[in-house]
């Protein structure tokens, strides 16, 4: 027989108490329903800028105690940082969704019991990056000490610019393949786009005046070895100047502080108005037998004076040309 229940009554199940936190609408005095803030309707995101900095800072706290520590358990670390497990585990998942840790099996030494191995959280490579490295100044010392190893002055220096030059070969090859698939005309963009490709957020541009292009270079991944070393700007120089078959100045470097590393590409003229492909407009041997201006900079400069460019580049300078000749 089935038994009836009154209007308005809710059933319950005998033996257990109503479950918390599983209605929408919260319950407050004398039975006014009244619904949840934003803050409680999404389980709390909607924080504080304060409260976003305080677990900025202990998600730090717990990637620092894996850095210190090796590879721990939730239980570890709550432990030694005096939060709970739950804490940890929310930190640890959102560590883990940036890619600064990971999880792994415990590592058993002997017997291993029963049940399933306990999971380790480990820094990843990116996550270790995170932290104090002194790569530019590993690199600064193997520099120095083959200037030593050559003899040291003016040995020393063209032992650092041979290194230079070896180092660039493989990335020069590389880039030689993508320009050859593209029109003369074309390869100064291609280059800035195979450059952004290696981390250099390179860029290419008409140069003011129409004389010529600029390829920019906002980024330099060793710009602090460079600032001790300008033989890693010249070698980069020369291979620019190799790749698109002509010559290119260097106007402007991060490395010699400025904003961007700007290398000047005098505009060729095809075969028939020039006589050679790929020959430039400016430097060439004119009809009479005597040089050309090979100093398109120079207009350059007069041209950036006349009618301001983009100012999130340098202007082209002659004097910072001439720091880092091709």
């Amino acid at each position: 027989m089935t038994q009836s229940i009154p209007p308005g009554s809710r059933r319950r199940l005998p033996g257990f108490a109503e479950l918390r936190n599983n209605d929408v609408v919260k319950k407050q005095g004398d039975g006014q329903r009244t619904r949840p803030t934003a803050e409680q309707a999404v389980g709390g995101s909607a924080l504080s800028s304060s409260a976003l900095d305080e677990q900025s800072g202990t998600r730090n706290k717990v990637a620092r105690s894996i850095l210190d520590h090796g590879p721990s358990t939730a239980a570890e670390l709550a432990r030694r940082l005096g939060l709970t497990q739950a804490a940890v585990r929310r930190h640890l998942d959102a560590l883990a969704a940036e890619g600064v840790v990971e999880a792994r099996e415990k590592r058993v030494y002997g017997s291993r019991g029963r049940g399933r191995p306990a999971k380790v959280f480990a820094l990843t490579d990116g996550g270790r990056d995170a932290f104090d490295q002194a790569y530019d100044e590993l690199a600064a010392d193997a520099l120095r000490w083959i200037a030593r190893s050559a003899g040291g002055g003016e040995l020393g220096e063209a032992a650092i610019a041979e290194f230079a030059r070896a180092r660039l070969a493989d990335q020069a090859e590389k880039y030689r393949d993508l320009l050859e698939r593209v029109p003369p005309e074309e390869r100064t963009r291609a280059l800035a786009e195979a450059l952004s490709a290696d981390g250099y957020a390179a860029t290419a541009r008409g140069a003011p005046g129409s004389a010529g292009e600029q390829l920019c270079q906002h980024h330099c991944p060793v710009v602090h070895t460079a600032e001790q070393f300008p033989q890693l700007c010249e070698a980069e120089t020369e291979v620019f100047s190799r790749l698109l078959g002509t010559h290119v100045q260097r106007l402007a470097t991060i490395a010699h502080g400025d904003g961007v590393c700007t290398t000047f590409i005098p505009r060729t003229r095809p075969r028939s108005a020039a006589g050679a492909e790929g020959e430039p407009d400016s430097g060439a041997p004119g009809p009479d037998g005597t040089a050309r201006s090979a100093a398109p900079a120079g207009r350059l400069e007069a041209a950036d004076r006349a009618g301001p460019a983009d100012r999130s580049e340098p202007a082209p300078s002659v004097k910072d040309a001439g720091r880092n000749p091709a």
